[in-house]
């Protein structure tokens, strides 16, 4: 049997994060459902002190989801969960971001103006990729 998954960010600020890499990826940030939050918390499953409010929208305080606009027949969701500690070592895994028929260095340049943080240039044989950090510190590599 294979198994789908999906991606875990651990981050500080969540939905902040989540709009980043959604813009960064292109993807679509998975709307709130304010009436199910409301009637989970109307039946006793939760509390007001789980949410928070993202740009006007009610959306639980513990995470927000991302996905590719075909849908997860496409790539997995990416869910960026909120964790009390900062990120202090280098990532064990990171993301890859293809660029296609994109530019990377005009990709780079977006990201960074956007918060990224340039971090180093790779290359191995034919292949190249640039390295940076997202505003929270995770890496992740862009290329062709």
């Amino acid at each position: 049997m294979a198994y789908t998954f999906q991606v875990t960010i651990d981050s500080a600020d969540p939905h902040s994060l989540a709009d980043w890499w959604a813009d960064a990826l292109g993807w679509e940030v998975e709307a709130s459902d304010e009436g199910f939050i409301r009637s989970v918390i109307a039946a006793g499953h939760a509390t007001e002190d789980d949410t928070t409010t993202h740009r006007g929208t009610l959306v639980w305080k513990a995470g927000a989801g991302i996905r590719h606009p075909e849908g997860l027949e496409r790539a997995p969701r990416v869910l960026f969960q909120r964790v009390p500690e900062p990120k202090t070592v280098k990532n064990r895994v990171h993301l890859d971001v293809r660029t296609g028929s994109d530019d990377p260095k005009a990709v780079v340049e977006r990201l960074i103006a956007k918060g990224a943080k340039h971090l180093h240039d790779g290359r191995q044989g034919p292949s190249s990729w640039t390295t940076l950090a997202d505003p929270e510190g995770n890496e992740l590599c862009v290329s062709h």
